[in-house]
């Protein structure tokens, strides 16, 4: 689901680097008295809340009532954070940070830096990681929607679709994979970077799937997985551009991950055509550019409908 692009990176902070080259934001809004503007389903949207959202459509260069627009996104973002928690949908600290840091980055500033930013501009960042994290869980709302919607029909449904509208059966590259995992305990987080060393270690001297057991035999909470057959259309988000790159026979950059850290090796990646191949492009691409925004209107219609908003 790409929704999140369109409205996480659509505010250009590049201007914002030299602080103060935008007018208004050299220090901080006053804090002043919250009060109550909206109720949603018994959640209080409030004044705070409003400001904070008005200061961030001013960074995205928006025009016209910004305030009335703040107001509706946070209306919007307050139901869809209950239909996120409805659906049981989590969305972890590191996650938010992590895709706070990567934005950050695209700016060329480091997540210090960004803090200040949006600090001075009366958004903090607190305001900017509860939008990302609120973007992040929608996303996946909108994936889970559009798989029930699509999900139903048969592979050589999509087949003849897909013929129409382009003229062939796509291709998709399918891997088999290994992943590698240096367990580290809640508790003994503190130990990351020493797992860190080994697992990089480790990495190193990967040269393909076949000896990776033997590799992990001396060392101690290693854990080796045979992921099996993997479309690229089923890559997880957060491995898929390092899987990508990344040549047969080799093992992708070590991430730190809830489970300790972890990298993943390529066994083997070829081209394959085939009808699920090409049912699952489909819902891939499917849920781009005017879908993704028809199924964000509806769901977003249908939450309103059923809810109880009142205005103080």
């Amino acid at each position: 689901m790409t929704l999140i692009r369109k409205y996480l990176f659509s505010a250009s902070f590049a201007a914002l680097v030299a602080l103060g080259s935008v007018p208004g934001i050299m220090t901080a809004t006053p804090a002043v008295a919250s009060e109550i503007k909206y109720v949603v389903n018994g959640v209080p949207v409030t004044s705070y809340d409003i400001q904070r959202r008005t200061a961030f459509l001013k960074l995205q260069h928006r025009k016209g009532n910004l305030a009335k627009e703040a107001g509706d996104e946070m209306v919007d973002q307050t139901l869809r954070a209950a239909e996120i928690r409805r659906l049981g949908i989590k969305i972890s600290d590191k996650q938010i940070n992590e895709a706070f840091g990567r934005f950050a980055s695209s700016n060329k500033m480091s997540a210090a830096q960004l803090t200040q930013v949006l600090q001075q501009a009366g958004v903090t960042a607190q305001h900017f990681k509860e939008f990302i994290g609120s973007q992040m869980g929608w996303n996946q709302a909108l994936s889970a929607r559009f798989k029930a919607q699509n999900g139903s029909m048969s592979e050589q449904d999509v087949v003849q679709r897909m013929l129409q509208q382009k003229g062939s059966k796509p291709s998709a590259t399918e891997y088999m994979l290994q992943q590698v995992i240096f367990v580290v305990p809640a508790k003994e987080r503190g130990q990351i970077g020493k797992r860190k060393r080994e697992a990089e270690a480790m990495r190193a001297r990967f040269s393909g799937c076949d000896k990776t057991r033997e590799f992990a035999k001396g060392l101690i909470d290693v854990t080796v997985r045979d992921l099996g057959r993997v479309l690229a259309p089923e890559l997880p988000p957060e491995w898929a551009d390092q899987i990508k790159k990344t040549k047969t026979g080799g093992a992708t950059t070590v991430r730190e991950t809830e489970r300790g850290v972890e990298f993943i090796g390529i066994c083997s990646a070829r081209e394959v055509s085939d009808d699920q191949v090409a049912k699952m492009v489909f819902q891939s691409e499917g849920t781009k550019d005017q879908q993704a925004e028809q199924l964000n209107k509806t769901y977003m219609e249908e939450l309103r409908k059923r809810a109880r908003i009142v205005k103080r």
